[in-house]
């Protein structure tokens, strides 16, 4: 089965090193306002999820969420979380640290949309 949401080796490897200073961490795709369309990283239960969001998936054991409505325009897509060097959105976790948390995406294949 084809994941939803993914992340690159660089992406999780960084993850990882959050997850061990600030404990367990948190997705959502931002949806465009404040900090441009980026996957924002939270730790778990800081951003409150509620019934107009969608688990994609998870990524290292970090779940990735999306509100239902970005996630139609995003549904064609698996979606490939990397990180980059730079300044990131001022409300993610990782701003501090020099890098960011980025979206990459590739089109869904005619086989891989007809298994959803």
């Amino acid at each position: 089965m084809v994941e939803k949401v993914t992340a690159t080796e660089t992406a999780i490897a960084f993850l990882e090193t959050l997850k061990d200073k600030h404990g367990p961490l948190m997705f959502h795709q931002s949806g465009g306002c404040c900090d441009g369309s980026s996957p924002m990283c939270y730790q778990a239960g800081e951003f409150l999820v509620g019934d107009s969001d969608i688990l994609l998936g998870t990524i290292a054991d970090t779940p990735f969420y999306m509100s239902k409505v970005q996630y139609e325009y995003w549904k064609h897509t698996q979606i490939i979380v990397d990180v980059v060097d730079g300044r990131g959105g001022m409300f993610s976790i990782e701003g501090p640290e020099g890098k960011r948390f980025l979206t990459r995406s590739r089109v869904f294949t005619e086989e891989e949309r007809a298994a959803f």
